[in-house]
């Protein structure tokens, strides 16, 4: 029964992290509530050796049917992988606690600025080329690779929305761009717990496959449906991030008491 719930979270959150980001939104609270006495780190790294396999599949999807800006975006990736393991090794030192009440600030303003620029993300057209281009991905990919490793929540939409508002990318290509970025920040981020013995394979196993299906659903969807549908569907992901990390920033602590 545990599987099968938690194989199901991994589904949906596939699916939500293949178009916008914020699969963890859906399955780390489903891998606390199924295994409440189990240590942090091995939940972060259940969620990681499922949830990598769901992004890797979404970013060769998208490779095939959107443009892929290659010399921009794996120099990012290569930022983001190496900033997202010295984050994951920072976070052993130091509690992220004080990001909590932090987060949910930021994401709001993420939300209003989208809001209120109804043409942002509409049109693909790149700011930048070449070298200028490579260091201003690789600036993001740094930022937010830093971010992931040492904190996480909300991880692939800080991307898509950076991507879009720096880069000029629009919101279909800034969501397969993304999704490069974020398979390698999780891919430092599961060497460092595997490395430590924090996961479950056994779980991971049948997680990976439920996230690869509920990728290849999203991703089909954004595909078909494209920029206007991704840029609404990022404007409801992250009004549920702001809801869910504001709740655990002020609330949930005084509900506990």
């Amino acid at each position: 029964m545990e599987l099968l719930i938690v194989s199901l979270a991994s589904l949906l959150a596939g699916f939500v992290d293949s178009i916008v980001g914020g699969g963890g939104l859906i399955l780390v609270p489903a891998l606390f509530a199924t295994f409440p006495n189990t240590h942090p780190a091995t939940l972060f790294g259940i969620n990681k050796g499922a949830s990598i396999w769901g992004t890797a599949m979404a970013t060769l999807q998208y490779s095939r049917r959107v443009e892929m800006r290659w010399a921009a975006l794996l120099p990012a990736a290569l930022a983001g992988f190496t900033a997202s393991f010295a984050g994951a090794w920072l976070v052993t030192l130091v509690s992220p606690h004080y990001l909590r009440k932090v987060l949910p600030l930021v994401l709001l303003g993420v939300l209003i600025y989208t809001l209120l620029k109804k043409d942002l993300g509409q049109q693909h057209t790149p700011r930048f080329a070449g070298r200028t281009e490579a260091w201003v991905a690789a600036g993001i990919g740094a930022l937010i690779g830093f971010y992931d490793g040492f904190f996480g929540p909300g991880t692939g939409s800080f991307l898509v929305f950076l991507f879009v508002r720096l880069l000029g990318y629009d919101f279909l290509s800034a969501s397969a761009s993304a999704k490069l970025v974020n398979t390698a920040t999780n891919l430092a981020a599961l060497l460092l717990f595997v490395a430590k013995g924090h996961i479950w394979w056994h779980f991971v196993l049948a997680m990976a496959l439920a996230n690869v299906v509920g990728s290849l659903l999203g991703t089909r969807l954004a595909l078909k449906h494209g920029t206007a549908f991704v840029r609404v569907f990022f404007i409801v992901v992250v009004s549920a991030l702001i809801l869910k990390t504001g709740f655990d920033a002020f609330f949930r602590e005084t509900l506990s008491v």
